[in-house]
């Protein structure tokens, strides 16, 4: 079972490819609903096995990770997931 982990928002990498997918009114959307409940569903990441320092990089949860960075907050919660394998 997975368990959440708290991440440093700054600690955590999106992929260029999914930049690409950001939608603003929808991070506007979540960031008023995580203003009134926080955050209730862990974003996925993945340890980025290039860095010596504990970094992630984004799996799941591009939306709720720009949601948070736009309220100012410094923390994620995340589940940490393996890489998948093609």
């Amino acid at each position: 079972m997975l368990q959440p982990h708290v991440l440093k928002i700054d600690h955590v990498r999106v992929p260029a490819k999914r930049v690409r997918t950001l939608q603003p009114e929808k991070v506007e959307a979540l960031a008023e609903v995580m203003l009134e409940n926080g955050q209730k569903i862990p974003i996925q990441c993945r340890k980025d096995p290039k860095e010596a320092e504990p970094r992630y990089i984004l799996v799941e949860g591009l939306h709720r990770l720009e949601a948070l960075r736009a309220l100012g907050e410094d923390t994620v919660t995340a589940y940490l997931v393996q890489a998948r394998l093609k």
